[in-house]
């Protein structure tokens, strides 16, 4: 579905990914984690081409896109096919990104009509079915100021499943939200997991990821350090590094007297 091939990204001077090659297949769910700085928010953007790459090449479903080479040849992609694979890769943020004037049900349905122009009896049957589906039905008309923080990011989750994506990345979508909100978003997270979505998640919720994900990728400098099972990953990890990051975890949860035996880590973006 995804698959990136020597992706190299830098700001100025400062290089944020380093030769990254991932593939992420049809249906799988993929967990990105790893400490600040590591370039995990930032590989996120490149895919869904909010930042440009310096070099390699993006993927989706096995076609090139963006800006790639052919026969030699630098090719960029039009203004209207960016958009047209946007659509195919939904993003949902940290900040929830709601237009305050609108209510939660026209939040969802802006993009299709706009973007798409489908009709808007259309979309809104769609729109209504996914406010149900994350829990909200009763919260259509309400506006984002409306609602608590764990509302209006399953707002923007409805918002961008409303384009129909054949896949969806998340970043760090529940650390600005409150201990007791994380809970709402991720059941809606794990439903679509459960439901076969594509999803590929830079998170600190150490506990979905050994619970949800089908590979945890670890981040550090750049660069894909470590791969493998979520069994494996936290278990029995290979690399220092690796080991290194989740011990300072366990070892930040014992200070905040977490008992409850499970992995979490505060942002790191």
């Amino acid at each position: 579905m995804i698959r990136l091939e020597r992706v190299n990204k830098s700001f100025g001077r400062l290089r944020v990914l380093r030769d990254v090659s991932l593939e992420v297949q049809k249906g799988e769910v993929v967990c990105i984690i790893g400490p600040s700085g590591a370039g995990k928010s930032t590989l996120l953007r490149c895919i869904n081409h909010l930042e440009g790459i310096d070099s390699g090449t993006i993927y989706i479903e096995g076609t090139p896109v963006y800006r790639f080479s052919r026969e030699g040849r630098h090719v960029v992609d039009p203004d209207h096919r960016i958009e047209a694979l946007r659509s195919q890769v939904g993003m949902v943020f940290q900040s929830f990104n709601l237009f305050p004037h609108f209510t939660a049900l026209e939040n969802v349905m802006v993009a299709p009509i706009h973007v798409r122009r489908e009709p808007k009896d259309e979309v809104r049957r769609r729109a209504l079915a996914l406010m149900t589906k994350v829990g909200l039905a009763e919260k259509t008309d309400a506006y984002p100021h409306e609602l608590s923080g764990g509302q209006q990011q399953r707002v923007a989750i409805a918002r961008a499943l409303a384009m129909q994506p054949k896949a969806m990345l998340f970043d760090e979508v529940t650390s600005a939200l409150d201990p007791e909100l994380i809970g709402e978003v991720l059941r809606v997270m794990r439903q679509l997991a459960a439901e076969g979505m594509t999803m590929l998640v830079v998170t600190h919720e150490m506990g979905f990821a050994q619970d949800v994900c089908d590979r945890v990728i670890f981040m550090a400098d750049g660069t894909i350090v470590e791969e493998g099972a979520p069994r494996q990953i936290f278990s029995t990890p290979s690399n220092v590094r690796t080991r290194q990051f989740l011990q300072s975890i366990l070892e930040r949860n014992t200070e905040m007297g977490d008992t409850s035996g499970g992995l979490s880590a505060g942002p790191s973006r």
